[in-house]
Formats: C-alpha cells, structure tokens, sequence
C-alpha cells in the first residue's frame, strides 16, 4: 500500500466523511484560505493517459504545480506498457520514480492491478466503471450554487456511464437525490444502482426514468453528458436516434425549478444532448464546474500526498 494508505479508484473508496471533508478543503483552497509550503523534496505525479484529456491532464498539472510539485507525462505510446511490459512491472518501477499516478484508462481492471503492484497511491483519472474526479468538481460545484446538499434533487439526462455512476455513488453518500433518466438499454449498470441505493441509507432516493420530463420536474440541478463516450464513435449515428428526445434544451429545463443550475462535464455537442441557448443560458454553471476540477484534484492530492 502507498505510504498514505490510500488510492481513489472509485467514489465507495471513501466515507461519507472523506467527501464533506475533501469538499470542505476544495473550497477553502479555491477562496485562497489554505497555504502549502513547497514541499522538499519535489513531489511528482505521472499522467498515464490512454484516453484524450483537457480538463483532467490540464487541472491535475495546474493542481500539482500549485503545491509546489510538478507531473511527469507517460503516455503508453512512449512507455514500454505500450509495447508489452506487464502493468505489475510498471508499477512496481515507476512507484520508484513518482509519488502518485493519475491513470485514464478504459477497463476498470486495469487500474485495480496498478494499485495491487504500486506502494504509491494510484488515482482514477477515468475509467469506463467510473469517473470519480469529475464527482469532486460536479458535488463542489452544488455545494456552491446552493450552499447545501443534503435534500437537493439532481436530474442526468442521458447515457448511464461512467459519469453517471460517479454522481448516483456520490450522491447517495452526500445525501442528493438522484434521478437517472436514459433511453431502454441505455440505463447505468444495475449493481452499482443498488448499490447507491445500499448507501444512501434513508438520507435520498435514487430513482432510474425513461421520460426526461419526468426526471427533471422539480429538481435543481439537472445534468447531462455527451451520447458517445471515448471508444463509442463507431456507435454514434445509432446513439443520436436512440437519444432522440434526450437533448437538454430550454423546454426540458423548464420542469426543473425556477433557480435550477445546468451542468456538463464536457467537452459539449451543442444541439446533440445539449442545446447552445441552455448551455450559454443563465441556469448554466458549466464552466464553473469545468474551474473547480481544478480546486477539487489540489484538495485530493493534498490528501492523498500528506500534504494536509
């Protein structure tokens, strides 16, 4: 195990707890209200990408610089994981090297063996079971807008992904009521919706829909992602009919409540699941959920690096 004790796989890693906490630190952070000494020596964190990013590669480099670290880019092309070398012996060297590992990957398992062979912490940078960072930034960014999140309701409109399982796991421990409203064949995976509902413990529901109507009258926040994820292009053109009536645009957005926030973790296809008015609108706070990905990766390596 890392010297911490910790790696951020998943939402469930953590309690209910380490979440308040961690968004507590994330917003202290962002109002300038907690100072970092240069750390001695220089802490560095490794990208390993095999998915394209902005928003994740460009606020995990931002976060790490401003403790005072720096981060080592390791795309699997130019490492030998990319041509053979076992993950095991990856990470048993590079655990050598850095002092954590952000991973973006496709398959869960693979992230899982990084951290079964590495003394580092390993962090899920995404996956296509979850995208956990994305919760820190989307539960900050409600946690802003309303000051609360015990009782709030959040609406997804969309593909049950790997996002969509990151905000129904986090909700349910921070109390939001999530509804999930997909096409048929398009719903989250089923276990990790039971468990949402396991966690939630009596404090919110969490409700699955076919009508995006349905799942959005009342709620203050409703929420949507792209309808082809990484690794889904060849599917796009059916994606775009089965989604038909799925696009977040001011009719839908009109059964929400009048003070309701518009939310994408990006990047957006205006007028596909999102349309350009709600996205440019006044209920949006897009880009201000795009800024606290930012604030939300330097309070996690803080806590995961012993630095806090």
């Amino acid at each position: 195990m890392p010297p911490c004790g910790c790696h951020f796989l998943g939402v469930e890693d953590y309690s209910r707890q380490w979440w308040l906490n961690l968004l507590q630190l994330a917003g202290a952070i962002k109002r300038g209200e907690v100072q970092f000494p240069n750390p001695s020596p220089i802490k560095v964190l490794g990208l390993l990408f095999s998915k394209p990013s902005t928003r994740t590669r460009v606020s995990f480099a931002v976060a790490m610089g401003r403790l005072g670290g720096q981060t080592l880019d390791l795309p699997p092309s130019s490492t030998q994981v990319g041509r053979g070398e076992s993950i095991a012996d990856t990470a048993r060297v590079l655990s050598r090297y850095v002092d954590a590992l952000a991973i973006r990957t496709f398959a869960q398992k693979d992230l899982e063996a990084y951290a079964q062979a590495s003394t580092i912490p390993i962090i899920n940078a995404l996956s296509d079971a979850e995208h956990p960072c994305q919760a820190i930034a989307d539960f900050l960014t409600l946690q802003e807008c309303f000051s609360r999140l015990d009782g709030l309701t959040m609406a997804y409109i969309g593909d049950g992904n790997n996002v969509a399982h990151s905000l129904l796991l986090c909700g349910a421990l921070l109390g939001v009521h999530l509804r999930v409203a997909t096409p048929k064949g398009y719903g989250p995976d089923p276990a990790v919706v039971q468990r949402a509902k396991q966690l939630s413990q009596g404090r919110c529901t969490v409700a699955l829909f076919h009508d995006p109507v349905e799942a959005c009258r009342g709620a203050q926040a409703v929420y949507t992602d792209v309808w082809s994820s990484m690794g889904q292009e060849e599917a796009a053109q059916q994606r775009r009919r089965d989604f038909s009536g799925y696009c977040l645009n001011g009719k839908l957005l009109a059964e929400a409540e009048r003070d309701a926030i518009v939310l994408h973790c990006l990047p957006a296809h205006r007028g596909e699941e999102i349309s350009a008015e709600v996205l440019e609108g006044a209920a949006s706070r897009v880009f201000l959920q795009a800024e606290n990905r930012l604030h939300g990766q330097q309070a996690l390596l803080a806590t995961l690096l012993g630095l806090v």
